[in-house]
């Protein structure tokens, strides 16, 4: 499942980021690719490690949590800390598919996690560059993937996907992977359903008898799936 999540950061948190962004030292970023990977990775990153990396970082994370479309469509378990990226003109990632497992390099947790999920976070808008799209494919096809700055796609972190070449402008974003309480892409897909569903139902007819059976149905099949 692709899903759009609109509206992560606001306008003025976008600026704020961009203006942090622009003036930070930005690295190689083949320092967190896989040795497959590293060879078709070509953009800037800002290191793990680096003040501005973890303070944005904590700001999305934040934001991720009150955030109820994500949460609903990533049932997430742990968020693997935030990373920046930078592609500037003629600079791409080929095809690639996300490490199962990552080691995160810094917060609190530093036990492995499964990257069920992967997360691209748009902090350039369309209009700032030329090429650049995320091309996801699936079983439904190649998707290509622009969004407005401040917005996040979600899907699965085992598609093949890559960044096209940028010819205008410079593409900056975060990007990061979630280890779900529901390992299953086609259960979460259910759940996700379900849980907009009940949503809209509670907007609509919050009197409705059927609320308090399928909000039951949701948390049981939520207690079969998850892992914890």
């Amino acid at each position: 499942m692709l899903l759009h999540v609109a509206n992560v950061l606001s306008p003025a948190e976008v600026g704020e980021f961009r203006a942090r962004l622009d003036a930070a030292d930005w690295a190689d970023g083949r320092i967190t690719a896989g040795y497959q990977s590293a060879r078709a990775k070509h953009n800037l990153q800002l290191p793990d490690d680096h003040a501005v990396a973890r303070e944005l970082g904590a700001v999305i994370l934040d934001r991720l949590q009150r955030h109820p479309t994500f949460m609903a469509g990533a049932l997430p378990r742990r968020i693997f800390p935030p990373l920046f990226n930078c592609y500037r003109e003629g600079q791409s990632f080929g095809f690639h598919v996300d490490n199962a497992v990552r080691y995160p390099r810094t917060g609190e947790d530093r036990s492995p996690l499964r990257t069920d999920l992967s997360a691209t976070l748009f902090l350039s808008g369309p209009e700032e560059y030329d090429g650049g799209d995320l091309m996801i494919e699936d079983s439904f096809g190649t998707h290509s993937v622009k969004l407005p700055a401040g917005d996040l796609i979600l899907y699965p972190a085992s598609s093949l996907h890559q960044v096209l070449p940028v010819t205008r402008g410079a593409r900056v974003a975060s990007f990061f992977w979630i280890q779900s309480l529901v390992r299953d892409e086609g259960e979460r897909r259910l759940l996700f359903d379900l849980d907009v569903s009940i949503q809209h139902l509670t907007r609509d007819r919050p009197e409705d008898p059927a609320l308090i059976q399928l909000v039951g149905v949701y948390h049981n099949l939520l207690r079969r799936w998850s892992e914890t």
